[in-house]
């Protein structure tokens, strides 16, 4: 069984597309996704020191139209939340591509060659470009994805097993873009973002249970089952900015073996934990997108499923 390099080091370069396909174009997204791990191994072959990597991840709708039952246990649409100050829409999408380098060209020119194989047949309703910041820092001046697992532990927390077995090997992804408003956020003194974000800006220590606010990005976002172990996620966020139209921000995405444990930190920053106790940092930045994608092994998009078979006629 082969994975798809869902964990892999920090990126200098990521390119975000998510796609919807329209009705009637499924066999042609099917070629496609056979043919995917051909075309990134043409695109890496001329450039080998770039690294490219790319996961493609497919939404709940475009998996019952190409696949129908039985469905990976976790998929589904994203939910949107409605809390008491901010909102986590849910948009559209079919296909996600996260494709991810040293460098811009080479995850430009992958994606370019997707767009071009499905220019007719399907739309992209997203498209987001990232870039390293520094030393893996957010626009927000914090370091991002300090806490992610390594090693077995990354595997562990990122790959289906025994749960799910038809669909083992595979994984789940959440992706939401969200802007900032830097003005806002650069009138806070430092410590205070502290406050926010629940780390030390300079330094990136977390801050002692103590003194760390309940409404702090990171509170919030420590997710524990009730025998007190920690549930981890793999985050490969990227900053993303256009001078311009002002608009800078982070495209968060997470991957889990089980959705539920991203679902519940989102939850937790747009609900409150307990109600009403809402992220602070949602006070600066605003989630524009949602989609949750299952993640299938490479095995599976080498030798695609055929179309479910229509039903017999009466």
């Amino acid at each position: 069984m082969v994975t798809q390099q869902v964990v892999a080091p920090p990126a200098r370069a990521a390119l975000f597309l998510v796609l919807t396909v329209r009705e009637g174009s499924e066999e042609v997204v099917r070629e496609l996704l056979a043919d995917l791990s051909g075309i990134t191994r043409s695109v890496s072959f001329r450039t080998p020191s770039d690294h490219l990597n790319a996961v493609l991840g497919i939404g709940a709708l475009l998996w019952d139209r190409m696949f129908g039952a039985p469905r990976p246990k976790g998929l589904h649409p994203f939910e949107a939340l409605h809390g008491p100050h901010h909102v986590a829409p849910a948009t559209p999408g079919d296909l996600l591509l996260h494709v991810r380098a040293h460098h811009m060209d080479v995850c430009f020119e992958l994606c370019r060659q997707v767009v071009d194989r499905l220019r007719g047949h399907a739309d992209v309703v997203d498209e987001t470009h990232g870039f390293k910041y520094f030393d893996e820092r957010d626009l927000l001046g914090f370091v991002d994805g300090t806490e992610n697992p390594e090693g077995a532990a990354a595997t562990a927390a990122v790959l289906i097993g025994d749960e799910d077995p038809e669909f083992a090997g595979g994984s789940y992804v959440i992706v939401q873009k969200y802007t900032h408003d830097l003005s806002a956020w650069g009138e806070l003194p430092v410590h205070e973002q502290e406050g926010v974000i629940g780390r030390s800006k300079l330094e990136d220590i977390e801050m002692p249970d103590a003194v760390k606010p309940r409404n702090s990005h990171v509170h919030l976002n420590t997710i524990e089952d009730p025998d007190g172990t920690q549930r981890q996620i793999l985050r490969s966020n990227m900053p993303f900015g256009e001078l311009g139209s002002a608009q800078f921000g982070t495209y968060f995405i997470g991957y889990a073996a089980d959705p539920d444990v991203i679902e519940r930190m989102l939850r937790n920053m747009f609900l409150g934990d307990p109600p009403g106790n809402t992220d602070r940092i949602l006070d600066f930045s605003t989630a524009r997108t949602g989609s949750l994608f299952f993640v299938p092994t490479v095995d599976f998009l080498d030798d695609v499923p055929p179309a479910p078979a229509a039903p017999a006629a009466p």
